[in-house]
């Protein structure tokens, strides 16, 4: 039975993982990382080339969050050219507090505005306002597949790797380590970081963590029918008319993404059917808010959420084994910041992320 010894290993090579180990790198270790599907996979919740870098928060700790994993991403720069966050603007509008939100940002020193739903109009042709549009043109898309591809290049040039199609199939913490148990062997680390998304209550059944509910999520991109400009965008609707809320971005060369925010068929991640919900009411939603999109044109998109009750990460140690999950489907655009505080769990016992983000003082650790 081979052994393999580090200092620090991450189990999970997602974009939350990836961002940790890259953190890692720029500490000055040389972490592995190990994940169980193929480099470029389809089964988790970072493939897809575009995320809403969406900065509408008012709660501190978010915020808090957001200028840290702003700070992350200006260091990864530009790849092929062009930044991997394209700051095209956000509008968020619907029933939502507006004020709040363009105060705690205006704070920050991000740019938020308040604009009426005809200025709104005459800027994006292709949607319709009814109300009064917050407006942030620090925020827009992240390059999500271009940001893994980045990533892993730094994690390598830095002197880590990222082993691919490397199951992890048990975690055993002892008095002196971790120990990852592999298909032809075990893996030996001081400290290990899981980010393994919807595989996180499999994979630590003993830590104390939340409920965390795995749904599968089916947005769609729609063809343009003129050439308005598109922001990323935010619409709180109706509940009685709508499912949820609405949430997109422009995507280019496969037109613009629309999706309601969580409301997917609860699955197995091991046994998930990639089945399209929701079609013809975001179809309708399209229909009736986005005139210049063509309803029918629909091409879905499948991924996975893993949710907490109140929708707040979980980042936290226990023992030698460090959490990230339940990012709740709006984790992506924080990953260079969450990176960062897992790192900094990783290296320090006595570090704490933000109090919203922690397992609950109570829960045991199971070995």
């Amino acid at each position: 039975m081979s052994v393999d010894a580090m200092k620090v290993a991450v189990v999970g090579g997602g974009v939350m993982g990836l961002a940790t180990a890259w953190e890692l790198t720029r500490r000055g270790l040389r972490p592995v990382v190990f994940e169980r599907f193929a480099r470029g996979h389809l089964d988790g919740a970072s493939h897809g080339a575009t995320r809403n870098f969406n900065n509408a928060y008012d709660e501190e700790h978010y915020l808090d969050l957001l200028v840290r994993a702003h700070e992350g991403w200006e260091a990864l720069g530009r790849v092929d050219g062009e930044p991997l966050l394209r700051l095209h603007g956000l509008v968020t509008h619907g029933d939502v507090d507006l004020g709040s939100i363009e105060s705690r940002l205006g704070e920050r020193g991000i740019h938020a505005e308040i604009i009426s739903p005809r200025d709104a109009a005459s800027r994006w042709g292709g949607m319709r306002f009814t109300d009064a549009v917050l407006f942030s043109r620090d925020a827009g898309v992240a390059r999500a597949s271009a940001t893994l591809g980045e990533l892993e290049r730094r994690i390598v040039d830095a002197g880590g790797e990222v082993r691919w199609e490397t199951p992890v199939t048990r975690i055993e913490e002892t008095d002196t380590g971790v120990d990852l148990v592999l298909a032809d062997g075990r893996a030996r680390a001081d400290i290990v970081v899981v980010t393994v998304g919807a595989w996180t209550q499999k994979m630590l059944p003993g830590l104390g963590l939340p409920h965390l509910e795995v749904t599968e999520e089916t947005p769609a991109h729609f063809r343009p029918v003129d050439g308005s400009a598109w922001p990323s965008f935010n619409h709180y609707v109706d509940p009685t008319r709508h499912p949820a809320t609405v949430y997109g971005m422009p995507t280019p060369g496969e037109g613009v993404k629309v999706g309601f925010h969580g409301v997917g068929d609860v699955v197995d991640p091991d046994a998930r059917p990639h089945r399209t919900t929701h079609a013809d009411a975001l179809a309708d939603y399209v229909r009736e808010w986005m005139p210049g999109l063509d309803p029918a044109s629909a091409v879905p998109i499948s991924c996975t959420y893993t949710s907490t009750d109140d929708r707040a990460f979980v980042l936290d140690r226990r023992g030698r084994i460090v959490v990230g999950a339940g990012f709740s489907g709006h984790g992506f655009k924080f990953a260079p910041g969450v990176g960062a505080v897992l790192a900094d769990l990783a290296l320090d016992p006595s570090a704490l992320a933000a109090a919203p983000f922690r397992l609950p003082p109570e829960a045991p650790f199971g070995r």
